[in-house]
């Protein structure tokens, strides 16, 4: 008879390592739920008045004008606040006008400030520091400062009334130059000196390896820029007198009619100049969110 020995075997038992916990999958405590609920309220608050003027836009001028404060007047809602601004005004035409000049204006506001900003981060050039100091002093010259001798320029050059009246005074904005020399600054000097080593110029590492390298603060800047130039209003106002070249924020206010305030209207006319920006933020608001965070006065 043969005797088997049996050997038990034990299998280590091997716990599974815990993945170290990022930084978002904090649990929501007490100090987080705070935040959020503050957040949230600010946002709502910041929201209302849009809301309601939305809602008003769609309200008929007995109830937008009535003192009782309600979302749905006693007519119900109602688009013709929109079909007698449409049907009164070269809508169109404005909305054309804003968009190409809007466009022109960062086109040409974002190749003045790549190449300042280029040339005060990279050259060393006799008054760099004293014309960048007046760079930076621009930033606090308020643009309503400047309405006076800009207009008068405008008329030395026989300027008034046209689309380079409108374009050129808006195409020079310091903030953008300091913003695009703080990110400048932050790009690695090797790469240029690489490309330097292989023959580039000066103008080909800005042009191949600066502005490539720039894609997201470029993008930024051009939407803030082109932003600002749609909503301007004061400079439009002054310059172009010719209702065929209004943009659309001074061509919606001619639209007034003869009974008084329109209120109803009032309201039609900001959400029909509100809307194409609403659609850029949605098209670019990852980029317009990187922006915010990349573009403060700390750099990149």
């Amino acid at each position: 008879m043969t005797a088997t020995a049996t050997r038990s075997v034990t299998v280590p038992v091997t716990k599974e390592k815990a993945h170290p916990r990022k930084p978002g999958d904090r649990p929501f405590g007490p100090l987080r739920i705070a935040a959020f609920l503050v957040l949230l309220l600010m946002a709502i608050g910041w929201l209302l008045p849009f809301l309601w003027a939305v809602a008003t836009a769609f309200k008929t001028e007995n109830d937008a004008a009535s003192g009782a404060p309600t979302w749905i007047g006693e007519s119900g809602p109602t688009a013709e606040a929109f079909t007698a601004i449409l049907s009164q005004g070269n809508v169109w035409l404005w909305a054309w006008n804003s968009l190409a000049t809007s466009i022109a204006i960062t086109a040409i506001t974002l190749a003045i400030s790549a190449l300042a900003a280029y040339a005060f981060s990279r050259l060393d050039f006799k008054g760099r520091k004293w014309l960048f100091a007046i760079v930076i002093a621009g930033i606090v010259v308020p643009p309503q400062a400047l309405i006076i001798p800009l207009f008068y320029q405008m008329l030395a050059f026989n300027l008034v009334d046209t689309y380079w009246g409108l374009i050129l005074p808006q195409v020079v904005v310091p903030a953008m130059v300091f913003i695009l020399k703080q990110f400048f600054d932050g790009v690695p000097i090797e790469l240029e000196d690489a490309a330097r080593v292989d023959g580039a110029g000066r103008f080909r590492i800005f042009w191949s390896i600066v502005l490539p390298l720039s894609r997201p603060i470029l993008a930024a800047v051009a939407i803030f820029v082109f932003i600002g130039a749609w909503n301007n209003f004061l400079w439009p106002f002054l310059v172009i007198n010719d209702t065929t070249l209004m943009t659309l924020p001074v061509g919606l206010q001619t639209v007034i009619s003869a009974y008084g305030v329109q209120y109803a209207q009032v309201m039609a006319q900001a959400v029909l100049a509100a809307l194409p920006l609403i659609a850029v933020f949605l098209v670019f608001q990852k980029q317009i969110v990187k922006g915010v965070a990349t573009t403060g006065f700390g750099g990149q």
